[in-house]
């Protein structure tokens, strides 16, 4: 991505993706476009799988899973936005992977956060795409907060219980975030639980989109690590790890709002109603431009906030919130849209519009949802403006 300091003509500031990362988004949408229609996610949502392997098998094939892995453990040694274009074509073919529970939030804690041995024992596996990772932060249907986190570490074991959990069914790896104070006392930091180590248990969460996994986790004694040298960070370390993930779930919403509207754009044209094209019937008109207007403003944001988490900017928790905002706006928008474009057959099984409108529900929810981010925003410009 090129702009300020990176390349300027006069006084033009060009926000756009190299050449490289261009060539890179266009072999992984032609990777999915060919290995996960949506045949394969009517598959996984009809047959309850956890996720399809085999188009997780050819990611990681792809060594797409270690992109902004540093070398030294056994990664690409890309950056942010290499998973950027990634995460867009994703969103693209609503691909039900554990790409971004295992790569944007797992991954991202511990290469940020982790122990040098911490990095050498977990993250060569992640990028090997041998293990999958996730985050359990939530304890429930309230928002998770420092005072509502009751998972308790001490001795090297964690006990309590994560909902919902994305992909903690099939990871082997879990960064999670426990109360370590004492008595009455809330100090929230990260831990490393091995899943598959013992005293981990998972049941299926049902959510609106089976295609991704959701579980309740319930840790009893689990052994476990804390995530770095010191306790009493988690929350902070958290914060970090989350502002990067809504900016690569942004580009995720981008990707799924452009093919929402691609379908709806296409059944426009082909379908006639009193022998005209219904695209030519100013209502329809009027959805598809209110649904390109949406996407346009997610994808600034989105772009905004590659900027900053790329340069590892001051302004990346205001990017990071943006682009969440206007990208779940912009996707459940579309996904709404492309249903009522299609009229009643949007809504029968047989039609593919439910599976955007699906993850477009889901994916406003996963790390926060948009009021979360909406609060954090204005908390942050709030402060801004008293400083």
């Amino acid at each position: 991505m090129t702009y300020a300091h990176s390349g300027i003509k006069g006084d033009i500031m060009n926000f756009d993706f190299s050449d490289d990362q261009k060539m890179l988004k266009e072999q992984v949408r032609k990777f999915l476009s060919d290995k996960c229609p949506m045949t394969v996610t009517r598959r996984v949502l009809e047959k309850e799988e956890a996720y399809a392997e085999e188009v997780w098998k050819g990611l990681v094939e792809m060594g797409l899973t270690g992109t902004a892995i540093p070398e030294e453990f056994g990664g690409l040694g890309l950056g942010a936005l290499e998973l950027c274009v990634i995460a867009e074509e994703l969103g693209r073919s609503a691909a039900p992977v554990p790409f971004s529970s295992s790569i944007y939030l797992a991954a991202e804690a511990i290469k940020l956060f982790g122990t040098q041995k911490q990095k050498e024992t977990w993250l060569p596996k992640l990028a090997a795409g041998e293990i999958i990772g996730t985050v359990a932060v939530s304890e429930g249907l309230q928002a998770a907060h420092p005072r509502n986190i009751e998972a308790k570490f001490s001795g090297g074991k964690v006990n309590g219980v994560k909902q919902p959990v994305a992909d903690g069914g099939v990871a082997s790896v879990a960064v999670v975030a426990v109360n370590t104070g004492g008595s009455g006392e809330q100090a929230i930091s990260l831990a490393i639980v091995d899943l598959k180590a013992g005293g981990v248990s998972s049941e299926p969460v049902r959510t609106i989109d089976p295609s991704r996994q959701q579980v309740t986790l319930t840790l009893k004694d689990a052994p476990a690590e804390i995530l770095g040298d010191k306790q009493g960070e988690g929350w902070s370390q958290l914060s970090r790890v989350l502002d990067g993930a809504a900016v690569l779930f942004a580009f995720e919403q981008v990707g799924g709002t452009e093919a929402a509207l691609d379908m709806a754009r296409d059944y426009a044209v082909e379908r006639y109603a009193f022998g005209r094209q219904i695209g030519s019937y100013q209502a329809i008109k009027h959805k598809l431009a209110d649904m390109y207007v949406k996407k346009e403003l997610a994808n600034s944001n989105a772009y905004f906030g590659a900027m900053m988490l790329n340069d590892e900017g001051a302004e990346l928790t205001e990017a990071a919130s943006a682009s969440r905002i206007a990208g779940s706006d912009a996707y459940v928008f579309a996904a709404q849209e492309n249903i009522q474009t299609h009229g009643g057959i949007g809504y029968t099984w047989e039609s593919d519009c439910q599976f955007h409108y699906r993850r477009a529900k889901l994916l406003a929810l996963t790390i926060g949802a948009p009021i979360q981010w909406k609060e954090k925003l204005v908390s942050r410009l709030e402060a801004k403006n008293a400083a």
